[in-house]
């Protein structure tokens, strides 16, 4: 027997209405990437996106599932992008800025996108590899200045095409389980793979986020999105924002640590959202020039990679600013886990506290946990058992886009992250490693992202990754790699040697150590340890090696 309830589909289109219907007058500013600064409001975002719809329908003849991409900053365009593009029946394909060009071309061709649009200052990427795109028709300029120039074919303006169509559109009908968005991993372990999420995923999505447990947001926020539009849909945030009614702050491309804190200020931010080493960035700006006025920002989400204990400290304590850990995925859509606080919990010292805020956090509704041991038993949540996290859920692809491989799928539906995890009794998941940068040294295990934490706890460290290097009496020794956070204040490899010896065994702790000016980053600011260990084996990194 079925429910007596309305067919009610999920989708984007929905997410926009409402927001038009019960938030018109929240804004969503948008500070461009030539430094202007820009603001409207949700109704705006409606009568826009019913424009492009329009647009794309009847201007360019867009057909129901076809690949739109999106090459963009962070603004007001590409929001109308995230709903005009389903509006039309397409999907709105967000393309990671970052990545190689050949890794860019591969992606663009694999999804066969039709159009793409392009902020004018990205311009010059998308002409170098415009001959090889097979399946593109048109390339549709934003934020294009007076007497702007490309080599692009078929090229016409953003503006140009909202000017000339009508806001009186209706949206092309979807289902609630049509795709509406795509995003590619980074690609890290060969050739990006696609993520394809339907309107009822990302519905779904967007208000799990916006849940107390989760992200925690409403009318009364505003929120800075520092998440990239082009990397997981900035994790569902501009869909989210629509739900809740908050209030959105884009910074395009200025993502310097002075221009976010110019945001903070200026704008009146409370909420925020980020990788580490944005956050790390700003952490190091606000010591050296603290504000003149007390921040109105209250706390910021993390995910991406781990969130150092030491930071969550230092802004706690310095600024009264919290920071909230967080878990997800490309196939995850992404978010899976949130670390708040229980009740039971603060009654509990300080530090222990903190090391529960460090942890990947619990499932958020909608999402299933579990760890797999290597003798294929589920490992009992008692935070000392280890294995491999497996997820699934109502926003995890059961499947890449045009591929048949299922590697990464278990017989009974799960998709195997790549994490190496624990779940402790009060379901708190804490990653200790992916399964590709554990480190096997004389038959035992080292986790490389236990010794990064506690490094990145010493006071004049800023960044720290640890690879694993060739040995040929252990097989592999870990190799750390360091940034000071004071040049003129020198730490040796002894001086970390001793500061690690109190949390971890002789064997754990890395013997060589490289000082650098910055780790290097993934596309989407992630410690690149490929990269590390591509630099050591071509020698690149011999030269300020010490072995103590």
């Amino acid at each position: 027997m079925k429910g007596q309830i309305m067919s009610y589909q999920l989708t984007t289109n929905a997410i926009l209405e409402y927001g038009n219907s019960v938030f018109p007058h929240q804004s969503i500013i948008s500070h461009l990437p030539n430094k202007k600064r820009h603001e409207y409001s949700f109704s705006d975002l409606y009568k826009r996106s019913k424009k492009l719809s329009n647009a794309l329908v009847n201007t360019f003849g867009v057909k129901p599932g076809d690949m739109i991409g999106t090459f963009a900053w962070n603004h007001y365009q590409h929001v109308e992008l995230y709903y005009g593009i389903p509006g039309a029946g397409a999907v709105c394909h967000t393309i990671n800025i970052r990545l190689s060009e050949q890794q860019i071309e591969f992606i663009i061709n694999n999804s066969e996108d039709k159009i793409i649009f392009v902020d004018a200052s990205l311009v010059k990427t998308i002409e170098k590899m415009a001959p090889l795109l097979v399946t593109v028709e048109h390339f549709v300029i934003i934020n294009a200045p007076a007497n702007f120039e490309t080599t692009l074919p078929n090229t016409i303006s953003y503006e140009d095409i909202l000017d000339e169509v009508s806001d009186d559109f209706q949206w092309v009908e979807s289902e609630e389980n049509d795709a509406c968005g795509m995003c590619y991993t980074s690609g890290t372990t060969g050739q990006p793979k696609g993520a394809l999420y339907s309107h009822r995923s990302t519905y779904l999505h967007a208000l799990s986020v916006m849940s107390p447990n989760a992200g925690c947001y409403s009318v009364n926020d505003t929120i800075l999105l520092i998440v990239p539009q082009f990397h997981v849909m900035a994790w569902g945030f501009p869909y989210m924002c629509l739900l809740a009614g908050a209030a959105m702050v884009l910074p395009s491309s200025n993502l310097q640590p002075d221009a976010i804190i110019h945001m903070l200020e200026r704008e009146k931010i409370n909420k925020a959202n980020g990788v580490p080493t944005i956050w790390l960035g700003v952490y190091e700006a606000l010591k050296k020039n603290p504000p003149k006025e007390e921040l109105t920002l209250e706390e910021y989400l993390v995910g991406g990679s781990a969130l150092p204990q030491s930071l969550i400290e230092g802004f706690e304590n310095d600024f009264g600013i919290k920071g909230v850990h967080a878990w997800g995925m490309t196939e995850t859509s992404p978010l899976g886990s949130v670390s708040r606080l229980q009740p039971k919990h603060k009654s509990l010292p300080a530090k222990e506290q903190l090391k529960i805020r460090a942890k990947q956090g619990i499932e958020i509704p909608g999402i299933q946990l579990r760890v797999m041991q290597e003798d294929g038993n589920i490992a009992p949540r008692d935070g000392t058992a280890v294995g491999e996290l497996e997820v699934k859920g109502a926003w995890v692809i059961d499947a890449y886009y045009k591929t048949t491989s299922r590697e990464k799928f278990t017989d009974d539906g799960w998709f195997k992250t790549g994490d190496v995890s624990t779940i402790d009794a009060d379901g708190y998941m804490e990653i200790t490693d992916r399964t590709k940068d554990l480190i096997k040294s004389g038959g035992e295990w080292i986790s490389s992202v236990a010794i990064e934490k506690a490094i990145m706890g010493h006071s004049n460290i800023t960044e720290a990754a640890v690879i694993a290097i060739p040995d040929k009496k252990w097989v592999e020794r870990p190799l750390a790699g360091v940034v000071l956070r004071n040049k003129d204040q020198k730490v040796t490899p002894e001086e970390l040697i001793a500061f690690l010896e109190k949390d971890f065994a002789k064997y754990q702790i890395p013997e060589y150590y490289v000082f650098l000016d910055e780790i290097p980053k993934t596309s989407v600011g992630k410690f690149d340890k490929k990269e590390m260990r591509r630099l050591y084996a071509a020698g690149q990194l011999k030269a300020v090696l010490v072995k103590n």
